[in-house]
């Protein structure tokens, strides 16, 4: 699987957003109260869903299920004029992307993108914020879903 890669320019978001962890998963929860006030965002850009994850500089250098990270369920919108309450604005920084289009729930992307592509390519992971676009395709728990996943990535030095 060979991902696309693009310069992705600045981003507001608008959202919610938690601390959790792989171990203490807490996306479901994320999601849950999200989805039934995301009709409050009143500036959006499409109905893409953007799912960001932000990690501490140290989160890959060795794996632990404990760690805990940022996870934000938000919607893209045109200005932060007018934010819902109980939701927070979000600027998703600009830069380059290692892009990889993906269908079904198989969470063994994830190894095949961190274990080998990245260390075969000739890209470093960046320190910045990783997400997922859930568009028109996408189908929670279905086979056929279908998602984008955006990996931060610099040129090795």
């Amino acid at each position: 699987m060979t991902p696309r890669i693009e310069i992705l320019p600045e981003k507001k978001l608008i959202g919610k957003r938690l601390q959790t962890s792989l171990a203490n998963n807490k996306t479901h929860e994320l999601w849950r109260s999200f989805m039934p006030k995301r009709g409050e965002i009143k500036n959006p850009i499409s109905s893409d869903l953007f799912a960001i994850q932000v990690y501490e500089p140290d989160y890959f250098e060795a794996f632990n299920p404990n760690a805990v990270f940022e996870k934000w369920a938000t919607l893209e919108v045109t200005d932060f004029n007018n934010i819902p309450t109980e939701m927070e604005s979000f600027t998703l920084s600009g830069g380059l992307y290692a892009v990889f289009e993906h269908k079904g729930h198989d969470i063994a992307i994830f190894d095949y993108i961190f274990r080998t592509w990245i260390p075969n390519s000739k890209y470093d992971l960046d320190q910045r914020p990783h997400f997922e676009i859930l568009g028109a395709k996408y189908k929670k728990e279905d086979p056929n879903s279908e998602e984008e996943i955006w990996i931060p990535i610099k040129e090795k030095l």
